[in-house]
């Protein structure tokens, strides 16, 4: 068994590797054709979301309206979506498969598609702000 490199095999105890590039868990976007009294609009997307304010497990289901410009495979396929210090390079040699845009202000994402599944990486620019200002030494204990 391949134990060290590039083509190891991920035991079942280890998170995925993904995470050892600082990205974290933000939510699972699930799509939907189903109404919900509780969704909100977010009409620049054309897109209805629900759940996430709400969910201990950051599920957020979504509708599309069918005029709706987003990649196909984000409407038919279930995404888990990350959180990324630099969205830029998150991306950077991935499939792109929606650009980045900014869903609600100080947010930033993008989707990309690995082995057929949807990924989502979200920027927010408070903490990327925090993260830059650490790097070069800016932040400091009062």
């Amino acid at each position: 068994m391949n134990t060290k490199g590039p083509n190891r095999v991920r035991q079942g105890y280890e998170p995925p590797p993904i995470i050892g590039r600082g990205w974290r868990y933000h939510h699972l976007g699930i799509p939907t054709s189903v109404p919900h009294p509780e969704e909100r609009h977010l009409k620049h997307l054309k897109v209805f979301v629900r759940g996430f304010e709400a969910s201990p497990f950051g599920i957020e289901w979504m509708r599309f309206e069918p005029d709706c410009e987003i990649h196909e495979l984000i409407k038919q396929v279930p995404h888990v979506a990350f959180e990324v210090d630099d969205i830029e390079e998150a991306i950077a040699g991935f499939n792109v498969i929606y650009p980045i845009s900014s869903p609600s202000e100080g947010v930033r994402s993008a989707m990309i598609v690995h082995d057929g599944a949807p990924i989502e990486l979200i920027e927010f620019s408070a903490k990327r702000k925090v993260a830059k200002s650490k790097r070069r030494g800016g932040l400091t204990k009062q």
